[in-house]
């Protein structure tokens, strides 16, 4: 950091951003192990935990950089929420900051998923997990909805973003539109929107007026990212050597057990849900569902619900179910292994050819978001899908409260048009009060989210023990 850039800062005056030095590997490290532990709530929670931390309290990286990273992250296949935290590890430190950064987001969530597995596969009761993890949700509504409210008020600047957000929340909302087209549409109109008035499309989420950056923070906060050359043989390079990461164990795995064991069909199902799961987990969790039970056998009708409710109530990405049904399958079909052995290495399989992938994408791809950064047209572009993603974080964050305010929730529909719609009686009266209780400690008294998370999780067990 130069000393022009530092003195900058300094003279800018007393309403700039107070300056923060970058971060040291070993303060970067200690912090994705924190987000790794408190990523609850899907990616709506896990998008909002990022932005707190790494945005609003640490400043390690600003808003319109957070964002233009999210973006991407959205049209990629696989979980977003994860991808994006590998992408702003990379922006920080490098290759070994994104290695870091995506393992210790997936880390914790898949040690508890394992162990609450071993338990389900030997008990076949989770029934205490819920008790134990209900009023995290109350807390972690609370955080969604001051994200949107926050990443709303930088991003939508003006009534053509706004309607861009509407339009994307109706699409997803009501139509169920997929992800990438609902970001390639926002995408075009920018692209040629701000052909026609630049001044609408141009830093809608960036800062000033007319596209300019808030130079005295953004100079620091935008430090360039690693150098990465961009020719043809670094992307090959990188295709090659993940490629050869991805299959490594899959024929380990063979030749040590036989190809008609249940490792290679665990790992060829598994791959291919990695490279189609666009628009989140819950765009495929049903064909898994299905696939599991009627064609694999691997799971028992209901057992995939099971699941699901260790998933969303322990941290890390919700496609951490799979680690749950490749578990099951390997556990219930061992070979020569005993069924906790197979079960262990049919877990760690699933949860290696689910996301390996998602490094992939990004050491692939980021460098080249990063270099298109300057360029106006395709900011213009950027601005727009910044814009449609507040709606699709919206559309995350009615969803998470819906299904943690009521315990039944089914769809509606009016003509063409599909909509989740709660069962009015199903109304859990405990969970309404804690997220009031959480809604009232974020806003009103500023709690910050670990005394919120522990005050609703000790108040949520409570509750459930007494009831």
């Amino acid at each position: 950091m130069g000393e022009n850039t530092l003195q900058s800062v300094a003279t800018a005056g007393a309403s700039a951003p107070a300056f923060r030095e970058p971060p040291s590997f070993k303060e970067a490290l200690a912090v994705w192990a924190r987000i790794g532990l408190l990523s609850f709530g899907g990616p709506a929670g896990q998008i909002a935990l990022m932005h707190k931390v790494l945005v609003e309290d640490k400043r390690w990286v600003s808003e319109h950089r957070f964002l233009n990273a999210l973006n991407y992250c959205m049209i990629l296949p696989g979980p977003e929420a994860q991808q994006l935290a590998i992408y702003i590890g990379w922006l920080l430190h490098g290759l070994r900051g994104g290695i870091v950064a995506g393992t210790l987001f997936v880390l914790p969530g898949f040690c508890v998923i394992l162990v609450l597995s071993t338990l389900y596969a030997l008990f076949q009761n989770t029934a205490w997990l819920g008790a134990l993890f209900f009023g995290l949700k109350a807390a972690v509504l609370a955080v969604v909805i001051e994200a949107v409210l926050r990443v709303g008020r930088r991003a939508l600047k003006n009534n053509v973003m706004i309607g861009l957000a509407g339009a994307a929340f109706i699409a997803i909302f009501a139509f169920n539109a997929p992800f990438p087209l609902i970001v390639l549409l926002a995408g075009v109109i920018g692209y040629f929107g701000a052909r026609v008035r630049p001044d609408l499309f141009t830093g809608s989420g960036h800062g000033s007026k007319g596209g300019q950056k808030n130079t005295t923070l953004d100079a620091i906060l935008d430090t360039a990212p690693p150098a990465t050359d961009l020719g043809v043989l670094r992307a090959l390079r990188v295709i090659a050597i993940c490629g050869m990461l991805w299959v490594a164990p899959i024929l380990v795995l063979g030749q040590i057990f036989g190809w008609n064991s249940i490792f290679p069909t665990i790992a060829a199902f598994f791959s291919k849900m990695a490279v189609v799961t666009f628009g989140g987990a819950y765009a495929v969790l049903a064909y898994v569902a299905q696939q599991a039970v009627e064609t694999h056998h691997w799971l028992r009708p209901g057992e995939m619900l099971d699941g699901l409710a260790m998933a969303e109530t322990t941290p890390g990405p919700l496609i951490l179910v799979l680690v749950y049904v490749g578990f099951l399958a390997a556990f219930r079909d061992p070979g020569v292994l005993s069924p906790l052995g197979a079960g262990l290495i049919g877990a760690t399989l699933t949860t290696w050819v689910t996301f390996v992938p998602c490094f992939l994408w990004i050491f692939l791809g980021a460098p080249y978001i990063e270099r298109l950064q300057g360029d106006r047209a395709l900011g213009a572009a950027l601005s727009a899908i910044t814009a449609a993603v507040v709606g699709v974080i919206l559309n995350l964050a009615i969803w998470f409260a819906l299904h943690t305010l009521f315990r039944s929730v089914g769809t509606a529909t009016f003509g063409p048009v599909d909509l989740p719609w709660p069962v009015w009686s199903s109304l859990d009266p405990v969970a309404a009060a804690l997220a009031g209780v959480a809604i009232i400690a974020v806003f009103r008294f500023k709690l910050g989210m670990i005394p919120t998370l522990a005050l609703t999780a000790v108040l949520g067990f409570a509750a459930k023990s007494l009831i």
